[in-house]
């Protein structure tokens, strides 16, 4: 799965305020604990590159529990 990076627009926090870790990655957004505590830090491409490989991890998440069943 490729995310694109859209440049123009403003990144938007993905907590949907699950906030439970596997393996120190939430499973509600896909951030790791470290990208959550420097989210507000972050400059807007650095956020558009964590949503990207948040979106990256809960695809694997998603995918890994439905070979569990």
């Amino acid at each position: 799965m490729e995310s694109e990076v859209v440049l123009g627009e403003k990144a938007k926090n993905p907590c949907v305020s699950i906030c439970k870790l596997q393996d120190d990655i939430c499973i509600g957004c896909g951030r790791s604990r470290e990208e959550m505590k420097s989210w507000k830090g972050m400059k807007n491409k650095e956020r558009k590159a964590v949503n990207a490989l948040a979106a990256e991890r809960l695809h694997a998440l998603r995918k890994a529990r439905k070979k569990k069943k």
